[in-house]
């Protein structure tokens, strides 16, 4: 959550989005990092009781989005064309970039750009009502949920890339323990809020890159 990062002067890649004060969003944002204080991660990625599964994904789906603006945006300098002319997460694995709009037919391109492209496109969708609706009482799409999948694992790629590709970076920066701390949140969010029902929100096929580091960081929590 924002809270991990403190009042730290994180410069951020794409502007913060914020959820409005005095909304039933924003007090669900400030029941999940007073969870995430005690500490138990398991916990905070919980639905809370009685609460509506689409509006914590959705407040939860945001605040990624926020912790991986901040946490690439304090390594950008060293994610350049030069060093990373492909979008990857080690030698295995590429990624290509669509957006089913814009770009229909995947491009491949360098990892700035992948990411630029990336989070413009899951800033539109948070910004756009219809599917993140802000107000009270304004339903959220039958197709919300396959989006927010779409935006999970979309962002994962940025924390993938991070870790493969500029490891030493966020060492040298004393990032660490925020991108692993951030991290594990992400992964116990989309593979153990299992709610009411069983579900994953990625598939594990595409978490495959950072599998050894997932099974390492959540090993100590089974």
């Amino acid at each position: 959550m924002s809270f991990l990062f403190g009042s730290r002067s994180s410069k951020t890649f794409k502007p913060k989005k914020n959820i409005p004060e005095g909304s039933h969003q924003y007090e669900l944002l400030k029941h999940a990092e007073a969870t995430l204080g005690s500490g138990n991660l398991r916990m905070a990625v919980m639905l809370p009781e009685g609460e509506d599964l689409n509006e914590w994904v959705a407040v939860n789906t945001v605040d990624f989005f926020n912790q991986i603006n901040m946490l690439y945006g304090t390594i950008t300098d060293f994610c350049t064309e030069e060093s990373c002319p492909v979008m990857s997460a080690g030698p295995k694995y590429e990624y290509h970039w669509a957006d089913g709009t814009n770009i229909k037919k995947p491009i491949k391109c360098s990892a700035p750009k992948y990411i630029d492209y990336l989070m413009t496109w899951v800033q539109d969708q948070l910004d756009d009502e219809t599917l993140f609706p802000s107000k009270i009482g304004v339903p959220f799409p039958k197709n919300f949920m396959s989006v927010a999948k779409t935006i999970l694992k979309r962002l994962f790629r940025v924390y993938a890339h991070i870790y493969h590709q500029h490891f030493d970076p966020v060492i040298q920066l004393q990032e660490e323990a925020h991108l692993n701390t951030s991290f594990k949140h992400f992964i116990f969010f989309v593979q153990c809020c299992q709610l009411s029902q069983e579900f994953n929100l990625i598939d594990r096929r595409e978490l495959a890159p950072l599998q050894e580091l997932i099974e390492k960081l959540t090993s100590k929590d089974r």
